[in-house]
């Protein structure tokens, strides 16, 4: 793949929070449009490797190339604006506002909003279309999860980055999620953490395997799915 072809790109960066370093040298390109897994036990430095991209942790070593420019003098609200969504693990939706309220938020990012783009996210979780009026904290876990991705969508990103999508989500709504980010990644693209591995390597053509803030294992999707070394990078 060339580089005219890649939204992303991470060339040995090593990063950590103050004397703790979590990564070391990893290097990952991302498609501008598809799916990309990063899987890894609990600890091996998935989340912070998210962190780092969108640059709020800042690498101690390395670049980052985000559509054609390197962020190391950007701040995270540019780089968002400049096409990049986040969706982390926890706290991803402001509990006391309303669903209608916290997507209103998300679109703040996108200069060209208009009505559409609400029908857009509403379309994609129709579910959400029944909650506009509600408060986001006494949605249930997956309903919550939904509405992160969407706020998120509303912006129109380029490139969306996921930090366990399904976690502690009930299998149904997991279906859902999974179905949603197949088509998604169609239009654009997506990095995607996930514990669920066989859902991962399902909806992403490629993925990482992180352990101990290292990549010992990446390939097609296809190929780890019978690779004996997966299994035991994720044993716990």
């Amino acid at each position: 793949m060339s580089n005219n072809d890649l939204i992303l790109e991470v060339e040995k960066v090593s990063s950590g929070y103050g004397q703790s370093q979590v990564l070391f040298d990893l290097t990952l390109n991302c498609p501008k449009k598809g799916a990309i897994a990063i899987l890894g036990r609990n600890g091996a430095g998935k989340s912070t490797l998210l962190k780092t991209i969108a640059n709020e942790i800042d690498p101690l070593s390395g670049s980052i190339i985000f559509d054609k420019v390197n962020t190391a003098n950007e701040t995270t609200d540019k780089i968002v604006r400049r096409g990049l969504a986040y969706v982390p693990q926890e706290d991803a939706v402001f509990l006391k506002l309303t669903v209608q309220e916290n997507l209103m938020l998300g679109a703040s990012s996108n200069k060209k909003y208009n009505s559409s783009d609400l029908e857009m996210v509403l379309d994609f979780f129709p579910k959400l279309s029944q909650r506009l009026s509600q408060q986001a904290g006494t949605l249930s876990g997956g309903e919550r999860k939904m509405l992160a991705m969407s706020r998120a969508l509303i912006g129109k990103p380029k490139f969306i980055m996921l930090d366990e999508p399904t976690e502690g989500v009930w299998v149904g709504v997991i279906e859902e999620i999974a179905d949603r980010l197949r088509k998604l990644s169609k239009e654009i693209s997506v990095l995607l953490v996930e514990q669920h591995v066989e859902l991962a390597l399902e909806v992403c053509d490629y993925a990482y395997v992180l352990d101990r803030g290292t990549i010992p294992l990446q390939g097609n999707s296809d190929d780890l799915n019978s690779d004996s070394k997966l299994i035991k990078l994720l044993a716990p």
